[in-house]
């Protein structure tokens, strides 16, 4: 996962694999099968990574706008705490099989649809209870903050820049105020 996040699921091979762990590559290619196989165990494996930085840490927050708040405090962590060497990984993941077709293509859309979905669902619950302004668009808000974490994450890596971060949490504070949200909360 850690080569991969930086240089792409395309750069896994066997080989390379039993030269990072202490196994012979016949038992790496036995394990897996085949590199499909082994990019998709990669995404999994990933995924529950990301969950754990991510979504888990997010939870002790109260549902909704604190919680909303919270996922884009822990992305933001994850991001900068380099959990994966190369930043997101699905970040790098996401841009090498965007235009393809098959298994990892659909592993990949699925772990973004995923985080995506429960942005969504956090933003719908702060508009319920009226944390957001009436007639704002959960999928809008969350499509906003997800374009600012992965902007600040790409900016970070190129320019090596972390104050990239600050930046993103101020434009995301300015979003969810703009739309009515308490800025109390957003600390």
């Amino acid at each position: 996962m850690q080569e991969a996040s930086v240089r792409g699921l395309d750069a896994l091979s066997f080989g390379a694999l039993a030269e990072a762990v202490p196994v012979n590559k016949s038992g790496i290619a036995g394990l897996f099968g085949s590199k499909e196989r082994l990019q998709l165990a990669a995404v999994e494996r990933a995924t529950e990574i990301y969950t754990e930085h991510v979504i888990v840490r997010a939870r002790t927050a109260d549902r909704g706008l604190a919680r909303l708040w919270a996922l884009v405090l822990a992305w933001t962590e994850y991001s900068r705490a380099r959990v994966f060497q190369g930043g997101c990984f699905f970040r790098t993941v996401e841009i090498e099989f965007d235009m393809r077709d098959g298994a990892v293509h659909d592993a990949v859309v699925a772990a973004q649809r995923s985080w995506e979905s429960y942005l969504v669902h956090q933003a719908q619950v702060a508009l319920d209870a009226g944390e957001l302004a009436p007639g704002t668009d959960p999928d809008q808000v969350a499509f906003e903050i997800n374009a600012l974490l992965n902007a600040a994450n790409d900016r970070s890596l190129l320019l090596r820049d972390d104050a990239v971060y600050e930046r993103a949490l101020a434009a995301a504070r300015a979003l969810l105020v703009a739309r009515g949200a308490d800025l109390a909360t957003l600390r």
